[in-house]
């Protein structure tokens, strides 16, 4: 079956549903959703929006938060674009439904969380997610040149020298879809589920990154994964976020014995996620204990009940003490993703992304708080608007159809659900929180081992959703461990025992698909300044080989001595020029 749309969106979270309003209502747009409108990872979010409404703040002091909490590597005429939007994006949510909480004034009501200098918080109570998706999927489901495609999960996009549509997988019928559109927009989320622990509903699977990065497309900065510091901790049950909101509103950190201890951190309850996760982590490997807990002691019951109802109703279904939450770190965002411009552009003609699974650089090495949901709507109205104005004209020969001749085996299910359990302890134990070498180069060889045999299953059997989704986790944790390894310093969310010091230059991380088959065929597997293992960022051409270094300062280094003919260059330079030497020349690494 074939498809011909304008538009086809692949995602029905936040980012995809402002997208498909925004289009112009005289194309024809296919909304690709892998469960039910309105299931998705937007409707998790609680705290809220953030944007400069109140007349004691301005875009300036939110640009400068922002840029504060990216550490250094945000792009910041992306954040500013996103930043001055803020006001407009509020009233596209409000003009298609959305009804944001306010004060006695009649104003929208403001909060307060980490990272942030003032109050800029626009919120749904603490459900803002799940209103503003319930709002913007009604009004999509009302608008006539919406097909909205449910059960629907995309298996790859097509392209030659653009974009020219995808292949998506109909859970209903077991049939592989093909759909020829003029401009595809990926708001796919992130890929939280490659951890054991995550806020991420089960959806969050990466697979809008993992397919771009298949297309040939640049995938930037994949090492910034946040955490946030406090997801309830209950051995029965599932993973649920406390939103830092109730810490803006006085709640404070205690460990297992009622003590205070975020000050003995350097941090204290409001300071961005990654350095209160660092610091809950820290207390409950130096203590033993399996969570820390959340005092709620500042204000009486009825004030957290009336202000986050949600949240309270969930830890007195468990039968929590009201007063006293127990809370882990959990995988929560990625700051890192699909890299776009400003408009949502990826480099491949055709493509746009949007939200999560996009990087525009706006968060750099740490997302500020609320600023997410905020950049779902800017950002994909702004990609919306660009797609629209740069369609192409449709391809005289459609996509073709999807080779059915593979067969599934029985024993698929039982592949699969290992390898997911393997995948995710393995990110968990190796790449969490705090990473050191040798967690990461054990990660990495185990992770290409577990990618050579999705791959050939691949080639060789029919796909399902449960496949497809272990397929992009794999992809985008092995896109997260090489981003690690490839950074040579702490900064961010990405923090490293072995480099803990700060780089004097912040650089972007950009791994392409063709770079990973380079690195394989790598003249040397160590570097020869650092030994460590190379890394597909650190690639350099040399007298026609490919040579591999452990980061790009290290290729950077070698590659500006190569071009002057090492003259005048340094004892170090000059031994790693005669071990690449003796490689070329003939002996095994």
């Amino acid at each position: 079956m074939t498809i011909q749309v304008d538009v086809a969106i692949v995602g029905g979270g936040a980012a995809g549903l402002a997208a498909a309003l925004s289009l112009p209502a005289e194309l024809k747009i296919a909304l690709f959703v892998k469960r039910e409108l309105p299931d998705c990872a937007s409707a998790f979010a609680q705290g809220g929006i953030a944007a400069a409404l109140s007349e004691s703040d301005n875009a300036e002091s939110h640009l400068a938060d922002t840029l504060q909490a990216g550490d250094g590597l945000c792009n910041a005429a992306a954040a500013r674009a996103v930043i001055e939007d803020g006001p407009a994006a509020i009233n596209f949510l409000s003009e298609n439904g959305v009804r944001f909480n306010r004060d006695a004034s009649g104003k929208i009501a403001l909060a307060k969380e980490g990272g942030h200098r003032a109050r800029r918080i626009a919120h749904i109570d603490d459900a803002t997610g799940a209103a503003v998706v319930a709002a913007l999927g009604a009004k999509v489901r009302g608008r006539n040149n919406i097909i909205v495609r449910e059960h629907c999960i995309a298996v790859n996009l097509f392209a030659d020298d653009k974009c020219r549509g995808l292949y998506a997988l109909n859970l209903t019928n077991r049939k592989i879809e093909s759909v020829d559109a003029r401009a595809t927009i990926l708001a796919t989320g992130g890929a939280g589920k490659a951890y054991l622990y995550a806020t991420t509903p089960p959806d969050a699977t990466g697979d809008g990154i993992a397919m771009a990065y298949r297309a040939g497309c640049k995938i930037v900065n994949m090492e910034f994964v946040q955490f946030h510091p406090t997801c309830l901790y209950h051995p029965h049950a599932p993973a649920f976020l406390i939103t830092e909101a109730m810490r803006g509103e006085g709640a404070r950190l205690r460990n297992a014995d009622g003590e205070l201890f975020m000050e003995n951190s350097g941090a204290n309850e409001l300071s961005p996620r990654d350095a209160v996760a660092r610091a809950i982590d820290s207390e409950m490997k130096s203590s033993g204990a399996d969570c820390a807990y959340l005092d709620l002691s500042a204000h009486p019951a009825d004030f957290w009940r009336r202000r986050f109802p949600t949240i309270m109703r969930r830890c007195e279904s468990l039968g929590l003490e009201s007063a006293r939450i127990p809370v882990v770190p959990a995988a929560h965002y990625c700051c890192g993703g699909i890299q776009t411009d400003v408009c949502g552009r990826a480099d491949l003609p055709g493509l746009f992304a949007a939200g999560e699974a996009a990087c525009s650089g706006m968060h750099g090495a740490n997302r500020l708080a609320s600023n997410s949901l905020l950049e779902c709507i800017a950002a994909a109205r702004r990609a919306a608007k660009t797609a629209a104005e740069e369609l192409q004209p449709f391809n005289k020969t459609m996509i073709p159809p999807w080779d059915e001749r593979r067969i599934s085996p029985a024993a698929e299910n039982v592949m699969v659900a290992h390898n997911w359990d393997e995948l995710r302890r393995l990110m968990w134990n190796y790449v969490g929180i705090a990473r050191s070498d040798d967690r990461l180069i054990r990660a990495r060889r185990r992770i290409e081992l577990l990618g050579e045999e999705i791959e050939e299953y691949y080639r060789r059997h029919a796909v399902s959703r449960d496949f497809l989704e272990l397929r992009n986790l794999t992809q985008c944790a092995e896109l997260i461990i090489e981003g690690a390894l490839a950074r040579r310093e702490s900064r961010g969310l990405h923090f490293n025992v072995n480099c803990p010091g700060k780089a004097k230059r912040a650089a972007n991380t950009v791994l392409r698909a063709e770079d990973f088959a380079r690195r394989r065929r790598a003249i040397n597997r160590r570097c020869p300044f650092s030994d460590r293992p190379v890394v597909a960022a650190g690639l350099a051409e040399y007298r026609g080989r490919i040579a591999g270094f452990c980061n790009s300062e290290c290729r950077d280094k070698f590659a500006a001595a190569a071009d002057s003919g090492f003259a005048n260059t340094s004892a170090e330079i000059l031994s790693a020029r005669d071990m690449l030497d003796s490689l070329i020349g003939g002996e095994s690494v």
